[in-house]
């Protein structure tokens, strides 16, 4: 009978001082081959860890593509510039869920299933109300989006078709629990959705308590649909993660919160407000800029991991900010990030990114700083959900292996020989 070498196996052999007495007809298991691979490589041959798996290739996704060098964002073939200001958001969840853009009947009907799923469980709305106030609404999220999954049958080996369900709930209700937090921390009511309303709409009824004007609406709808999807970003790269272990939906977008809420990820946009805030009118942005260089201070919503020219949302979100800004009167906001992205381009070659315009368009439109990083939550629930169900249809553990750098042959000593 042929002999089986596992991973442990060629380790062990190793470790007692050569692979030379392998079988030459033995079955070697596929962890043991790649561990043979290594074995024989040169210390100049193995590669090196890659810090933060720059350029690592994760997963094969048919969602989005990322082409940093061409300043492009691609939803599963439709460049973002095709869709911005010409799909609603609703659409490019059709698109990113169910493979293509809707016509009619097909937009209706997921009009009708999204507004349907909007209404949280009793319970849940009274844990919203019993947060604290002063918690920010990026932890009330995450909190309350993973104690959804109690009031869910107990996940197992759940069809398709029921964890798409969950995932168009998921889409539904994080708009819904962002707006109640809103509303709870201020002692104010919380009012039913109105079923009538698009997506972006009925966040905007919940929070102002009225419906919004069409330019509103239009603008935070283009906002949803930028930030909607974008490759194998870290809160997506974390819900594959989680979700590859079998943990359920909930847990992976529990995860994906988690990580969007970071300042170096979804909370960059509240950090841009605040910086032009501190900077305070347009006559100081160049010793601001000067100093932060001068001392290696990041500029908020400057540069990107991936872009290596202007990333392609920005334009979209600096064309909204210039309308709003002309409509109320109020250009400052505007004027000064217009001036650090001239001088960033200049002095480092840097672009704006997403992050930069939003958060002047979001502050034009009167939504509380706190609230920007969430609105950036709530579109992305629609591409988080998505890249779960992909990984779910084709799935393996994501188990990715770290050099060890640390000493060997230690030897162990009671305490009272330390």
């Amino acid at each position: 009978m042929k002999k089986v070498y596992s991973l442990k196996d060629i380790d062990e052999l190793q470790r007692k001082g050569g692979l030379d007495g392998i079988p030459t007809d033995a079955i070697i298991t596929p962890s043991a081959r790649d561990r043979l691979k290594e074995f024989k490589m040169s210390d100049t041959e193995k590669p090196a860890p890659a810090k933060g798996l720059e350029g690592v290739v994760a997963a094969t996704t048919k969602l989005s593509s990322v082409r940093g060098l061409e300043g492009e964002l691609i939803y599963r073939g439709y460049n973002i510039n095709e869709l911005a200001g010409n799909a609603t958001y609703e659409e490019v969840v059709h698109l990113l869920h169910r493979g293509k853009l809707p016509n009619q009947a097909e937009l209706d009907s997921l009009k009708a299933e999204l507004a349907a799923a909007r209404e949280l469980p009793g319970g849940v709305v009274d844990i919203i109300r019993q947060l604290p106030k002063e918690a920010s609404p990026m932890r009330a999220i995450r909190t309350v989006v993973s104690a959804l999954a109690c009031y869910e049958p107990p996940e197992g080996q759940d069809s398709m078709e029921v964890q798409a369900k969950r995932a168009i709930k998921l889409i539904a209700q994080v708009p819904v629990i962002t707006a109640y937090f809103h509303l709870a921390r201020q002692g104010k009511p919380l009012p039913d959705s109105d079923p009538s309303l698009g997506e972006a709409a009925n966040f905007l009824y919940l929070i102002d308590g009225e419906k919004p004007i069409e330019e509103k609406e239009k603008t935070i709808d283009m906002c949803y649909i930028l930030h909607a999807d974008h490759g194998m970003n870290a809160s997506t790269f974390s819900a594959r993660v989680t979700i590859a272990t079998l943990s359920g939906m909930y847990s992976a977008i529990t995860s994906a919160i988690g990580t969007l809420k970071g300042p170096l990820h979804g909370g960059a946009n509240e950090g841009v407000i605040k910086m032009l805030q501190e900077i305070g009118d347009l006559d100081k942005v160049d010793d601001f800029v000067a100093g932060c260089l001068k001392n290696k201070k990041k500029i908020m919503g400057i540069g990107h991991r991936v872009y290596k020219v202007l990333d392609p949302r920005a334009p979209h979100l600096q064309s909204m900010a210039k309308k709003l800004g002309a409509k109320l009167g109020e250009t400052k906001w505007l004027d000064m990030s217009e001036r650090i992205a001239e001088i960033m381009l200049r002095e480092k070659n840097l672009y704006p990114n997403v992050d930069f315009y939003s958060a002047t368009v979001y502050y034009s439109l009167g939504i509380p700083t706190d609230l920007f990083t969430p609105i950036f939550a709530i579109a992305r629930t629609s591409g988080w959900t998505a890249h779960v169900l992909e990984q779910l249809a084709d799935n393996r553990l994501i188990r990715p292996r770290g050099v060890y750098d640390g000493p060997d042959d230690l030897k162990f000593k009671r305490i009272s020989e330390r």
